[in-house]
Order: structure tokens, then C-alpha cells, then sequence
């Protein structure tokens, strides 16, 4: 159902749909030569005219995979609570920005803005704001539809912001295109499979060294691809390969790291926390590059631009990009996370509430679907940004002994319902 963990069953399916964005790719590689998978892949998923997510962005039951919060709205409702509960254990600032790198179609933040809602009292006295960072103009329309009922109005030239609007609850919701347009302040940040989907390059160690995978035309074949070796080192070998790595096969996401290393910074400035939820390793796993279509494995060399191109997320190295200028907690196992954050009693709360079989079979499927090792428990990993004061107290020479313990961080720890 969802987009599985790599490794997972699945018959890669035969190419299909049309063939522009492999006429495009086609003619690029005959007059310069191959090119690295991180080109390969940002011209197959976001090309203006005919990328993957710009034109299609299938999302949902009708499209190409299915995201937990279209799986359930208790995976949003407990990630709302895991940013109120942090908010509490920081102080209750006064104002906070949900920030969403790629929100899909808007399903988490609404989710999460239900839970604002029902904690209205709680969240009397902050000021709220959301801030979306999306570069689909199709998706953002979607967004703008489910959050606002589409009573949304583009925004000047001179401001960061390209699309405004005011949630059904009454928040104010911001569109931008790079995380850097989102003005400063102390925020929320939330990346749930986003860093999946950005390029990689991959690497495979030989006889004479390092040498990066590239995409090339088959000479044997006209309008099919195929991976080649690069005959030396390439500039990205150089930069990404470190030294101490023991793995034959290595693949690396130069965006996240820099995504990393601003989210980091801004934590470490302004405040707040960062939450990223994925499927993924800590530096374990080599070759992990997978496409899908209809709910189906796909070969990704097959019909660029037709299907969702993917990889785990090294989490090992979002870690090392922090640079220490944050506290890093996890990866832990989805089903751990949601367990700590109390999925159970939701789940047994909802299922008294509800009146039919059906519901109740939906609930306890969607449960199932969220927990199961076999499905996304295991797969899918959360991680976290935070301050360091958060973890560590600032050392204070005076009375170290009246100081109260830090409260835990939920879902990394046991919830604490009070």
C-alpha cells in the first residue's frame, strides 16, 4: 500500500505513458554525455514541464503511493501533540511557525491544525502561524483547497511568500519555494518524506578506487537507459566519499545535507525543534534507489517523469550535517515512536467513539498498517533536531542541586500524560 521499505516484494512494471521526459533525457545524454543520478533524478521528478511532482505528484489512493497521514489521522493528531508538548517543556513561547518542508496534500497539517484546535485553551496566549515550503504549483493548490477552502490570494512580488490564506480554524497559512523564504523566528519544523525524494548520488567502490554511478543512454538499445561507472573520479566523489566509510556501495543527498545544516542553524538562532519522519538506516544500507508506480515497484530507468523515484534517508549523515549546532535525537522505529506518543489509547478512545463495523475495521487496519514490522513499523524512522539546552542544562555554579530534571521528549521517550 504505501511506498514499501526497499527490499520489499514487487514486480518492477514495463514502461508506460509518454515518452517526453525520455526524448528530453535522451537527446541531453547524446550531446554532453552521462549524467549523475542526482540530475537524473531532479529532472525526472521536478522538470517545469515535465517532472514527476510538478505535473503529477501522485499522492493518495488514486495515485502512485500512500503516506501514513492518508493512512490515518492519528499519525498527524500524535505529531501535533509532539510539537505542543515540546512547545510546553520550552517555556510556552509566545509565538511559534509550523514550518512543513513538502506537505503533500496538506492531509499532516491538517491533522495537526485539528489537534490546535482541540488545544485551543492551551495555545490561548501563543501566536500561530503556518508556513509551507512547496514547489508544486499543482500540490499547492490541493494544500490550498483542503486548508483554507481555497479562499487563498497570491502574494506581491516583494514578499517572500508566494500564496496566503487563513486556515477553516482560523491560522494563517504561508506558501514558499525554498525553506530559506520562510521568514526567521522561533519554529517547528516538520519533513515527512521529503528528504526520501530528494537526489542522491551513488558511489561504488572498485578495484581503482571510487567511482560515481552514472546515467547514460544504451548504445545497444536507442531510448533506454542504463547505469555506467565513471571512468575516473568525479568532483561529488571527492566531496561526499568519507574516509572511514566501510560500505562497497554508498549513496549520498548533497540537498539534505544543506537542508540539514539550515535547519540546524535556524534551531540554533531562533529556537524550536525539527521532527523528520522517513524511511531509512543510520549508515547501514548501500544500494536503496527504488521507483514507484500504482502502488508498484517500478524500474527507474523506465519512463522518467512517469512514476516516484525514492531512496532511504541516511540519517547517519542529517546527523553529522547538524555539526553539532543541535542536539540530535533517533532514528527510532515508527512503531516505537508512535507507542511513546500513546497511539494505543488513541486508538481505543476512537474505537468506543465509533458506531459501525466498518469504521472500526478501518481503524484497527490503519493501525495495523502504521505498526506492523512487516509494514511501516519498522521502516519508517523518526528523528529529531533540538536546542541543547533542551537535552543538557546550561552548567550553573549556583545551587546545582535545586535544579528540576529536563522533562523527557515525547515519542523518544514515554509520553508523560498529565
Amino acid at each position: 500500500a504505501a511506498r514499501l521499505c526497499s527490499g520489499a516484494g514487487g514486480e518492477a512494471e514495463a514502461a508506460g505513458g509518454d515518452g517526453a521526459m525520455l526524448r528530453h533525457l535522451a537527446r541531453k545524454l547524446r550531446a554532453s554525455g552521462p549524467v549523475t543520478v542526482a540530475e537524473y533524478m531532479r529532472e525526472a521528478l521536478t522538470n517545469p514541464g515535465q517532472g514527476y511532482y510538478t505535473r503529477r505528484g501522485g499522492v493518495g489512493e488514486s495515485g502512485d503511493f500512500i503516506t501514513s497521514p492518508e493512512i490515518s489521522q492519528v499519525f498527524g493528531e500524535l505529531i501535533g501533540i509532539w510539537y505542543i508538548s515540546e512547545w510546553m517543556a520550552m517555556g510556552k513561547p509566545s509565538t511559534f511557525q509550523l514550518v512543513e518542508l513538502g506537505p503533500g496534500r496538506g492531509t499532516l497539517t491538517e491533522d495537526i491544525l485539528r489537534v490546535f484546535k482541540q488545544l485551543a485553551s492551551v495555545l490561548s496566549k501563543c501566536d500561530v502561524s503556518v508556513h509551507l515550503v512547496e514547489v508544486s504549483p499543482k500540490l499547492s493548490e490541493i494544500q490550498a483547497v483542503l486548508l483554507t477552502g481555497g479562499k487563498v490570494q497570491p502574494n506581491p512580488e516583494d514578499e517572500s511568500a508566494y500564496m496566503k490564506g487563513i486556515s477553516k480554524t482560523g491560522i494563517p497559512i504561508f506558501w514558499y519555494r525554498d525553506i530559506q523564504d520562510v521568514p526567521p523566528g522561533y519554529s517547528f519544523y516538520l519533513a515527512h518524506e521529503f528528504f526520501d525524494a530528494l537526489p542522491i548520488h551513488k558511489f561504488q567502490r572498485t578495484e581503482k578506487g571510487w567511482r560515481e554511478v552514472l546515467v547514460d543512454i544504451d548504445p545497444e538499445v536507442p531510448d533506454r537507459l542504463r547505469f555506467v561507472l565513471s571512468p575516473s573520479r568525479t568532483p561529488a566523489t571527492q566531496n561526499f566519499i568519507q574516509a572511514e566509510e566501510s560500505r562497497d556501495h554508498v549513496e549520498v543527498c548533497p540537498e539534505a545535507g544543506v537542508i540539514m545544516q539550515r535547519l540546524a542553524s535556524r534551531i540554533e538562532k531562533d529556537g524550536g525543534a525539527a521532527l523528520v519522519a522517513d524511511y531509512g538506516h543510520d549508515g547501514t544500507k548501500t544500494d536503496t534507489f527504488r521507483g514507484f508506480r500504482n502502488h508498484k515497484l517500478h524500474d527507474v530507468l523506465s519512463a522518467p517523469g512517469t512514476a516516484d523515484l525514492t531512496a532511504d534517508v541516511d540519517f547517519s549523515y542529517l546527523r553529522k550535517m547538524a555539526q553539532g549546532k543541535t542536539a540530535t535525537l533517533g532514528p527510532v522505529k515508527q512503531r516505537e515512536f508512535l507507542k511513546n506518543m500513546g497511539i494505543d489509547l488513541r486508538l481505543q478512545v476512537l474505537l468506543q467513539n465509533s458506531r459501525d463495523t466498518a469504521t472500526r475495521e478501518q481503524l484497527l487496519h490503519s493501525y495495523d498498517m502504521l505498526m506492523n514490522p512487516e509494514k511501516m513499523g519498522d521502516c519508517f524512522h523518526f528523528f529529531a533536531l533540538l536546542p541543547h539546552h533542551r537535552l543538557v542544562r546550561p552548567d550553573k555554579k549556583d545551587k546545582p542541586e535545586s535544579k528540576s530534571p529536563l522533562p523527557p521528549v515525547a515519542g523518544f521517550n514515554e509520553l508523560l500524560l498529565k
